[in-house]
This record gives C-alpha cells, sequence and structure tokens, in this order.
C-alpha cells in the first residue's frame, strides 16, 4: 500500500471513530442522548461504578461450594492483575455503591482494611481499570462540558453572540463544533461538571419533563442523585455562566451556544475522574487565581472582568469517578477530615467557595492501622461516615495456588517449573493462616468432630469439601451439614481467620529465593520447601512465626513437614500411574461393582445375569474382598452399620450432584486410597527394581553398561524406569531432570 493511500485509510478510520463515539457535541445535541436513555445519561458515580461492576457480568459459583458468584471486572487485565477469590469483598463493595445510589449520595468511605499483603490496592485498581474500560463503550458514555468563545470573525460582536451567528450550513447554532482557528478561548470545567447542572436548579425538574416527559421525570427523579438534583456548577463556570446570561439579557439559549458537551474518559493515569492519594501529607485541594494566558486574555470583555478561579488538586481530579486515599490511616487524622463533611453533604470548602463532589471514596488500610484509630477521640464521628469492609488472606488452597502462577511463568523463561510448584506454596501459606475450631462455638452434635480437625483436615475442608478419612458415615454427614458454621466461625471476631499468617508478599520471596537456589536443578515443591526451612528461622521479622501452637495450629515449621508428607501422597500416585502397570478405572469399577451387589444384599434381591438372563445372587467373594481390603468392620451389627453408610452416602452425594454420574474416587476418597495402598504393596519389588535402574538411568559410562546387561532385575527396572519418566514428561508436564527428581525423592522415602 501506498504511504498516500495509507494516510488516507488511517485518516478516515480515526474520523469514523470519532465521529462514532459523539465526543463533541452541541448542547442541544446531548439533549437528543440525555432523551434516548435517561437514566443512563444522569447517573451519579456510584451508580455508575456498580454498572459498571454488572456490565462486564459475573461468574456463577457451584451453589455447593459455598462461595459466591464473581464480578468478571476483577478477572484482570493487561494493566491489572487478577484479584483471586474474595467475592464476599466484591459483594460487599457493590451493596455499599447501589446502597449510596439509593440514598441519592455516597455519604460514606468504603474503607477496604485488612492484613498487610491482602489484595486491598488490587480491589481498588481493578475497579478502576473497569472505569476506564467502560468509559469507551456506548454503555459507560460520560460527558462533561468546555465554554467556547469564538473569534470576533465569526460573531461580529463584542460579545461574541450576535444574533446573526452561524454555523457552516447557515442554521442557527452553537460554537461547539468550531475549528481551533475559529476559537478564540475554550475553558474546561474544572471538576468535569456533568452538562445537566447548567440548568438552573429551580428549573432542572421542569426542563426534564419538558426533555422526557412528565411521567417519566415522576419515576425518575427520585433516583436521581443529590449532585444533579440540588448540586451546582463549580464557581469558575458558575461565574462564566453568570456574567453570559446578563451581557444577554437573560437569554439563556444565548448562554448555551458557548457550551461544547465532551465526552470524556477515565484514566488513572491522567487523573481524569479517577485519583490514588499517597499517604504522604499534601492538599488535596486549591483554590488559585487562573493564569491570564493568552487563550483567557482572548475572552470577550465582559468575562475579562471576573476574577477568574481554578481548582486544582486529587479531589477536583477525582470528581464524577473515584478517589483512593491508599494507606489512609497513615496520614494524620486532622488531613482527611473534610471527608467527614464531604461525605455528609456532598460538598467540600475549597478557598473561598464551595465545590459539590460526585465521587466514590475509597481507601485502604491494614488492621494495626485500624485498631490504633478505634482509639482515636474523634473515631465515632468517623465510624458514621465509613463502611469499613474486610479483606482477609485466602484461605482455599486452590484460590492461594492461582496468586503464584504468573510469578511461577516468569521464572520458567530461565529455569524448569515443576508441577505442583504453586500447591506447594498455597497450602503452606493456607495452613499458617487457619484457627484451630472451638468447640463451644458448636452444638454437642459437631462439636467433638471439629474440635478434632487438625490445620490439613481443615485446609481441605474448606477448600474442596473433602472430609476427614477418619471420620465414619454419619459423622460426614453431619460434618457437612455444618460446613457453613465452620467457614464463618471467626468471621464476626477482632483477631478473624485469615487475618494473621503468611502474607503471598511472602510466599513469593520464598518462591524467588527458591528459584535461585543453585542446588536444585528446577524449582520444584522440593526446593520451595528447602527455602521454608530457613525462613520460619526469621522470628524476629514476623509476627506470624511467634504464634503459641495448639492442638498443631500455628505451627509454621511443622507445616513445612505436613506439606511435605502431602506431596509425597500426590507424586506416589502419579509415578505409580506413570509406571502403567494398571488402568485407574478398574478401582473406580471395583467400587462400583462393590455398591451395586452391596444393594443388592441389603434389599434382598438378585440380579439378572446379562449373559445368561439368569437371575443370580450377589457376588459374595467380591464384596468380601473389598470389605477386607478396605478393613470394614467385622462385628455382625457394626458391619450391617457400615453398609447402610455405603449406601447413605451415595444418596448423599447423588444429593449434591443432581443430574451428575457418581463419582466413586469422590464419594469414597479414603476407600480409593486403601485400594491403590493394597495394590502397590504387591508391587513392591517391582517399584524397587525401578529405583536402582534409575540411579544408573541416563549414565553412558561402561560400569552402567555392564550392570544393565548382567543383572536382569536392573535390566527390567531400566525399562520401567525410562517408561515412567517418559510417561510424565508427556501426561504430566514434569522435565526429566524433574521426574527423575521425584521419583528418586519417592523412593528413598517411602520405599527403601
Amino acid at each position: 500500500m501506498k504511504p498516500e493511500t495509507l494516510h488516507a485509510w488511517f485518516d478516515s478510520a480515526i474520523t469514523q471513530s470519532f465521529d462514532r463515539s459523539r465526543a463533541l457535541l452541541s448542547f442541544d445535541e446531548y439533549l437528543g442522548i440525555l432523551a434516548e436513555n435517561p437514566e443512563r445519561a444522569l447517573r451519579g458515580s456510584a451508580a455508575y461504578m456498580a454498572d459498571m461492576m454488572d456490565h462486564f457480568g459475573t461468574t456463577k459459583a457451584d451453589p455447593s461450594s459455598g462461595m459466591e458468584d464473581r464480578f468478571n471486572v476483577f478477572d484482570g487485565t493487561p494493566s491489572s492483575r487478577k484479584v483471586v477469590g474474595l467475592e464476599s469483598v466484591q459483594h460487599a463493595i457493590y451493596k455499599s455503591l447501589r446502597t449510596f445510589q439509593r440514598q441519592g449520595f455516597n455519604n460514606k468511605l468504603i474503607l477496604l482494611h485488612g492484613p498487610n499483603g491482602s489484595a486491598k490496592s488490587s480491589l481498588i485498581h481493578a475497579l478502576m481499570t473497569g472505569m476506564e474500560r467502560y468509559s469507551n463503550t456506548p454503555e459507560g458514555a460520560t460527558y462533561t462540558f468546555n465554554w467556547v468563545f469564538p473569534h470576533e470573525k465569526i460573531t461580529k460582536g463584542a460579545l461574541g453572540l450576535a444574533s446573526q451567528s452561524t454555523a457552516r450550513d447557515g442554521k442557527f447554532t452553537s460554537y461547539a463544533k468550531l475549528g481551533d482557528e475559529e476559537v478564540a478561548a475554550r475553558i474546561p470545567s474544572d471538576l468535569h461538571d456533568h452538562p445537566f447542572l447548567l440548568i438552573p436548579v429551580e428549573r432542572r425538574r421542569e426542563f426534564l419533563e419538558k426533555t422526557i416527559g412528565k411521567e417519566k421525570t415522576d419515576k425518575l427523579w427520585p433516583a436521581l442523585p443529590l449532585t444533579l438534583t440540588q448540586g451546582d456548577l463549580n464557581p469558575r463556570c458558575k461565574e462564566i455562566a453568570s456574567a453570559l446570561l446578563k451581557a444577554n439579557d437573560g437569554d439563556f439559549r444565548k448562554v448555551l451556544m458557548h457550551v461544547q458537551v465532551e465526552r470524556f474518559h477515565f484514566s488513572r493515569r491522567y487523573r481524569k475522574g479517577m485519583v490514588t492519594v499517597e499517604p504522604q501529607l499534601h492538599v488535596d485541594a486549591q483554590f488559585n487565581l487562573l493564569a491570564m494566558n493568552r487563550n483567557y486574555s482572548n475572552l470577550p470583555a465582559s468575562l475579562q472582568s471576573l476574577n477568574l478561579f481554578t481548582l486544582t488538586g486529587d479531589l477536583i481530579d477525582g470528581n464524577r469517578g473515584g478517589i483512593e486515599y491508599s494507606d489512609l490511616l497513615k496520614r494524620p487524622v486532622d488531613s482527611f477530615k473534610y471527608l467527614l463533611v464531604a461525605c455528609e453533604t456532598g460538598a467540600v470548602n475549597v478557598g473561598q467557595a464551595i465545590v459539590y463532589v460526585d465521587t466514590v471514596f475509597l481507601g485502604s488500610c491494614n488492621d494495626l492501622q485500624l485498631d490504633a484509630f478505634k482509639e482515636f477521640p474523634d473515631f465515632m464521628s468517623f465510624k458514621a461516615r465509613m463502611e469499613l469492609i474486610r479483606v482477609p488472606y485466602l484461605l482455599r488452597i486452590s484460590e492461594e495456588a492461582q496468586i503464584y502462577r504468573e510469578e511461577l511463568r516468569q521464572v520458567a523463561q530461565t529455569k524448569d517449573v515443576s508441577p505442583h510448584t504453586d500447591w506447594a506454596l498455597a497450602s503452606w501459606g493456607v495452613l499458617t493462616r487457619l484457627k484451630k475450631p472451638n468447640s463451644i462455638n458448636y452444638p454437642p452434635g459437631i462439636s467433638s468432630i471439629v474440635a478434632a480437625l487438625t490445620p490439613l483436615d481443615k485446609a481441605k475442608l474448606l477448600d474442596t469439601g473433602e472430609m476427614p478419612a477418619p471420620l465414619g458415615p454419619e459423622d460426614r454427614k453431619v460434618l457437612r451439614a455444618n460446613m457453613k458454621r465452620v467457614r464463618e466461625e471467626y468471621q464476626n471476631v477482632p483477631y478473624y481467620e485469615g487475618r494473621i499468617g503468611a502474607s503471598a508478599r511472602e510466599i513469593k520471596s520464598i518462591l524467588f529465593s527458591a528459584a535461585q537456589n543453585p542446588e536444585f536443578s528446577c524449582l520444584s515443591p522440593l526446593a520451595v520447601l528447602r527455602e521454608m526451612e530457613d525462613f520460619v528461622k526469621r522470628t524476629s521479622e514476623y509476627e506470624f512465626l511467634r504464634q503459641d501452637i495448639k492442638d498443631g495450629y500455628h505451627d509454621c515449621a511443622e507445616f513445612i513437614q505436613t506439606v511435605r508428607a502431602e506431596y509425597l501422597n500426590v507424586i506416589d500416585r502419579e509415578v505409580r500411574d506413570s509406571i502403567g502397570l494398571y488402568d485407574s478405572k478398574q478401582w473406580e469399577d471395583f467400587i462400583r461393582r462393590y455398591v451395586q451387589h452391596l444393594s443388592l444384599v441389603l434389599k434382598k434381591e438378585k440380579h439378572k445375569n446379562p449373559l445368561t438372563g439368569k437371575l443370580e445372587d450377589p457376588d459374595y467373594p467380591l464384596i468380601e474382598e473389598f470389605e477386607k481390603i478396605i478393613e470394614a468392620p467385622t462385628g455382625e451389627t457394626e458391619l450391617t452399620t457400615f453398609r447402610n453408610g455405603i449406601v447413605t452416602q451415595i444418596g448423599a452425594w447423588s444429593l449434591d450432584h443432581p443430574n451428575a454420574p457418581v463419582v466413586y474416587s469422590k464419594v469414597f476418597p479414603e476407600y480409593w486410597r486403601k485400594l491403590e495402598k493394597h495394590y502397590y504393596q504387591s508391587q513392591k519389588d517391582v517399584l524397587t527394581k525401578m529405583h536402582d535402574a534409575l540411579l544408573l538411568y541416563g549414565r553412558e559410562d561402561a560400569a552402567a553398561s555392564d550392570a544393565f546387561s548382567t543383572n536382569a532385575a536392573l535390566s527390567e527396572g531400566q525399562r520401567l524406569a525410562k517408561q515412567t519418566v517418559e510417561n510424565m514428561k508427556k501426561n504430566l508436564g514434569y522435565t526429566e531432570e524433574g521426574a527423575r527428581e521425584v521419583i528418586t525423592f519417592l523412593m528413598k522415602a517411602r520405599y527403601h
């Protein structure tokens, strides 16, 4: 494509995009937008932010998981990281915004509080990024206005308001779309004021009735934000509007000729409707005399006599959108007392003027700062103007693991990363945060069950709902029915669950330190567990490492061994699966057939043989074999109770998963493990052969060759080792070094 053709295409595309966005409008054109969708055009900042959250949609949660639906705006973009979990916090923010909308103004500051590194700022930044994206859509179009004053050659009048003013098409119109060469001065609205504020406050309802009709106005007016029904223009725009009205003998139509309605887009980077206020002390808003530069020297004579002031500062830049007060309570209290008035009245005194603001006030602080602030004499006054929303650490291992995957992707560019590394980091982190269930908080039927939960039991329960292996069917049923109580036990106490423990920041430091350890060829769970052993010695630096240990809870050093043991269980299954000696589906089929024949026994029924068509007794040998392997009770009464419990568990699972086929490995995970263990005890000799061969695997020296050629067991082991490593590479994502590391670790720990 020739340069001139390329430029023509590009210019045309930009022009079409500009026209479609309706970036510059006359006031009359804006009224068309208002009439088309008044609810959207007359939103306040809280409604806008809540609508933005709705715009990006939600992801439905599994009702049985105990989780809430997730707002997709927190899923991350190239400019903001995903906020993992914290759905309850997302809904608390949304609820607050809708409450502000119903009340008519934002009468509270939403203060996110929690331990350090619990994603408070990430939540706010996700909202701000969502505002930026939403403002670029047709549904999120937002408008403000400028004052436009043409050159005298355009107006042919001293005041720039001659009745013969025309546009290029010859019709009486506005100066909104004059080219730069025809404009003498353009003055923006300091606070991104809404164009509706140009209408005198006493005439706004009547004006709206004339625009959209009385019936729609009667329905809409009570729902409008107070800034639009009772607020006013910023001081500079008010002065200009008043001067123009006087100069034109009250002809408001001629005042509106100077109004250029402009679509503006939220931008945190450029401080357009979104601002982050850092904790260092500085003035949030200032009132200064407007510098008389060349632009303003070209104003009409009737305006040059005015003392026009300009408003600057964080509070001004953040109007119409949101202001984040990062680490709010690190600032001296006197520096943000104005927020009491701003939240109570929707207006702020700035210098010689009262400024009406419409912005969502958001803040963050850590719990220690909030605890200290509660001792402040004026805390109760502030509390009435703050919506406190708790942001704890995550308590689900699967969610916590997602946090570290981005860092692991970075590490993978320079060093191999083994499977389960994110899981190992997340498991230890979550274990450090859990609190022991207090039996006095539960009724008698459940108190002894929850009191016996180990930290790992509780972690699995909160994450996937997995029941502790020792529990019988009835205890499982009781615990499953009280899951909500377990999750919420420490929700309403000062030292809530998720307040103390390892933060994601600290765990990331462990991750990156482990990645630099030359002792390990790849970043693996073994590498991070080694790094954790050094980390837990730094008790003087981290409060959570100094907690009193209670029945295994808060024992951060022991949690390393807990994760290591659980990791052994995981890789034990992976290695055995990769050997290829059996198909894991056989256990599923074995349990299925046991349940089918057991049901026949309990119902005292026979089954039809699919081959012969004859009725036959249940397969008693199969039932006895299964019950022997899983160590079922042998007493007649106990065995009957056990068998009835099996059928009950199947029924309970089916109720929780309607229309889904029964997955026996999930209904009876403890029996599945016992079946595997029983089988592999019989195959221990095979595993030993493979381990011995693995010590020589990959070597090409003469000693290794002689060993393989003269020792049949080693030769068979070599075949198994090679097959296992290849399967682990192909099916599980290991590298060859990583697979060998895992197999060697497993054999030393379990089979030697």
